[in-house]
This record gives C-alpha cells, sequence and structure tokens, in this order.
C-alpha cells in the first residue's frame, strides 16, 4: 500500500523538477569534491618538502646548419636568457604567460630596462590573467620599451567567442637575428630551481621562423600607440624546423595536428613528458593504437602538479591508458612542467603547449618540431635521467585505489572539456 502512494506521489511531480533536483544533487557533489581538494591541496602545498630532482647539463647538438641547446633547469636557462639580453645590440622580442615581480622576474626587468635605454628597440608582451597575483606596478615599464598586454577579456563583448577567449600561454624570447629561446619556462625564482622543465635555445635561419611568430601576434590587433612590426628579412624553407603557432583568432591549431600525425608515424617508441594530460578523444586513441602496432609509449607527468584538479581530471584516463598498455611513469618530489615528445629517434617537439583543450585548442601556444636524430637522442637521454625520478604505475596498483576516489575521479569528469 505503501509503495503504491509512493509511486503515487512521484508520478505528481513534475519531470523537470525531478531533473532539476538530479541536477542540483549531481552540482552539490560536483562542489564539495573541488572544495575538498583545494583544502588538500591547501595543505599540500604548506608541508611541501624541500626541492631536489637529477637534471640534465644543457649540451648543444647541431642541427642542419642551426644549434640547438636543450635546457632542463632554471638557473642555467635564465643566466643564458640574460646574457644574450645584455648583449642585444638591435631589437629584443620577450613574450611570457607569468612573470613573476620576484628576484629573478626583477632581474629580467632591468636587463630589458638597460638594453632599452642603450638603445635597444625592446618589444614585450606578457598575459594579464596569469599576472593578476603579480602587483601592477610591477609592470610600469619605462615608455622607450613598447608592452603589448594580452588582456584579461578580449575582443569587448564577443570575449566568450572562442577566437577572444585564449589566453597568451607562449614563452619566446628572441635577441636580434642570432638566438631565440622557446619552451615550458615561465619567469620566476620558483621556476629557477624547484620545477623541472624543458627549454630550447635556437640559431641559425630558425631564428627568423620564431621572429615571424611573435611579429604575427603582435600586428594582429593594431593598436594606436603601439608600433607595427615589419615582417623579417631572413625566412626560408626549413627541412629540420618547423614552427607551429595556436592561433585561436583564426581558429587555427596547428600543434594537436603536430602530435596526431606524429604519434600516427611511429614505429619503435613515443616518449612524451607533460606538465598535465588531458587528452581527448583522438589524442587518447592515437596513443592506443601505436601501442596496438607494438610501439613502446611512455609518458612522464607530474605525481602531484601545482593544479590539483588536473590532476584528478588526467587520472581518469589512467586506466584506459594503462590497459592499453602505455607506460605511465609519476615524477616525484618536484613540479614537471616540460612539453616534450621524442619519437622513433627522429622527431622531437619542445614548445609551450599541454596535452590538454586548454592548449591543444583553446589558447596561443608556440611548438618547434625538431626533424634531427642527435636532438632526439638528447632528449630521449633526459627522458631516461628524468625516469628515475619516477615510479611507474602499474594496472593492479591503480585499481586497488579506494571507491571515494573512484567516485571523486567520475564526479569530476564533466570539466574535462574546461581544462
Amino acid at each position: 500500500m505503501w509503495m503504491r502512494r509512493s509511486l503515487r506521489t512521484i508520478r505528481r511531480i513534475p519531470v523537470r523538477k525531478i531533473i532539476g533536483r538530479t541536477a542540483l544533487a549531481v552540482g552539490a557533489v560536483q562542489a564539495g569534491t573541488l572544495v575538498a581538494l583545494a583544502i588538500v591541496d591547501h595543505r599540500r602545498k604548506r608541508n611541501r618538502k624541500p626541492i631536489a630532482f637529477p637534471r640534465v647539463a644543457p649540451r648543444t647538438v647541431t642541427a642542419g646548419g642551426s644549434e640547438v641547446t636543450i635546457y632542463t633547469y632554471g638557473e642555467d636557462l635564465y643566466y643564458d636568457m640574460l646574457q644574450a639580453i645584455r648583449q642585444a645590440k638591435r631589437r629584443i622580442f620577450f613574450e611570457t604567460f607569468i612573470w613573476k615581480g620576484d628576484g629573478i622576474g626583477q632581474a629580467f626587468k632591468d636587463a630589458l630596462i638597460d638594453a632599452a635605454d642603450r638603445g635597444v628597440e625592446v618589444y614585450v608582451v606578457y598575459d594579464v590573467f596569469a599576472n593578476l597575483v603579480v602587483p601592477p606596478s610591477f609592470f610600469q615599464l619605462p615608455p622607450n620599451i613598447h608592452v603589448r598586454r594580452h588582456p584579461l577579456l578580449a575582443g569587448g563583448w564577443r570575449f566568450l567567442d572562442p577566437r577572444y577567449s585564449g589566453r597568451n600561454h607562449r614563452k619566446i624570447l628572441v635577441v636580434d637575428d642570432d638566438v631565440a629561446y622557446v619552451g615550458g619556462y615561465n619567469i620566476g625564482s620558483l621556476y629557477a630551481t624547484d620545477w623541472r622543465d624543458t627549454h630550447a635555445r635556437l640559431t641559425g635561419d630558425v631564428v627568423g621562423e620564431m621572429q615571424n611568430a611573435f611579429i604575427d601576434y603582435w600586428n594582429a590587433d593594431p593598436r594606436p600607440k603601439l608600433p607595427e612590426l615589419p615582417d623579417p628579412r631572413r625566412r626560408t624553407w626549413l627541412p629540420n624546423f618547423r614552427i607551429h603557432r595556436n592561433v585561436p583568432r583564426h581558429y587555427v591549431y596547428p600543434i594537436r595536428g603536430m602530435y596526431l600525425e606524429a604519434i600516427d608515424r611511429a614505429q619503435e617508441r613515443v616518449w612524451l613528458t607533460h606538465a598535465y594530460l588531458i587528452p581527448d578523444r583522438d589524442m587518447l586513441q592515437a596513443l592506443i593504437d601505436a601501442v596496438r602496432r607494438g610501439v613502446d609509449v611512455r609518458i612522464i607527468v607530474p605525481a602531484e602538479s601545482n593544479h590539483i584538479i588536473a590532476d584528478w581530471l588526467s587520472r581518469g584516463f589512467y586506466s584506459q591508458l594503462l590497459r592499453a598498455g602505455v607506460r605511465l611513469f609519476l615524477y616525484q618530489g618536484a613540479m614537471v612542467h616540460a612539453k616534450t615528445a621524442t619519437i622513433d629517434g627522429q622527431w622531437s617537439t619542445i614548445g609551450t603547449a599541454n596535452i590538454d583543450r586548454l592548449s591543444l585548442v583553446g589558447n596561443y601556444e608556440i611548438n618547434v618540431e625538431i626533424f634531427d636524430a642527435d636532438v632526439a637522442r638528447q632528449l630521449e637521454e633526459i627522458f631516461t635521467v628524468d625516469a628515475t625520478n619516477c615510479v611507474e604505475l602499474d594496472l593492479e596498483h591503480w585499481r586497488s585505489r579506494s571507491f571515494m576516489v573512484k567516485f571523486s575521479e567520475t564526479v569530476l569528469t564533466p570539466f574535462r572539456p574546461l581544462i
């Protein structure tokens, strides 16, 4: 009798109310999960241990008439970047996502100001959103430095349009026609010693391509107070290098295609190191198909990154990857922020794009694609050294995690397309 009454009561409730209440309940669970993760993350950062990790000293190899130097430690990179700025004679292009107002950030600011004061043309780009926690006074640069701030909200009322919502996540330094730097390193003291990242120094004809990447961004949105930059004088067809740029304003996202094509060609090994691993369906399938062809697919990711939500979203893919035979290595004791890959001892990429939606179909990004065995060999060596600081995750251990952890991963699944 009571069951019949309950069923009649349920039938009297409008379907819209049931759906609404269900949505509210799901939203409450998701919000509670996010809050719990934020608390855990706060405690984790407060109790962080001293940072130490193995690293490979920068070494230069020659590829197609250009020199390629790969950095895995921030202090080494910053020393050479600052030296390049201090030796500049004509022009500097400096573009960064995060620029901290600390000791390292001030050193770069001072070097750029000194260069401008001695007559060097200095052009600076930084992302406003990424630097909201930096005192605005830090970015008060003298008028002899040309500054383009990637705005917090671009496009006015069109800021929700994908063409205007992307952040400028690029990290570029180009000095004269001589040298260019690109990679994952932002500017700040934390990154100098505590993060494991990867950056490349390039010379030769590829520098013209890096100049062109900066100039195209600078000129894309003309502003009365900013000079328009002329096209670079030295551009040519390069057999060993390609510069790939994601340009949301034009709906152009070649970095994703670069990765898919390279993984699809792999015959022997695919070794990736990434800060955030939240692949879309095509990227996930490409990695799984490579394993099925007998390719050795290995991925290094941080055991704990600087974004705990990204970690949990990433973990939602681990079971499928491990079941397919992809080997996952969790980097210990430090944030690994690199965005690199090397395939078959022939192909490599170093850049700013992560394997997630924001990087592959959202933000302004830049990667250099390199076809050279010596560069690939060096990245393989770096990967091998990094692996000594990792714990390999096996499927049996991963399946044994608690029900609450599995439930939380499932609850957060709808957030994957947002990151």
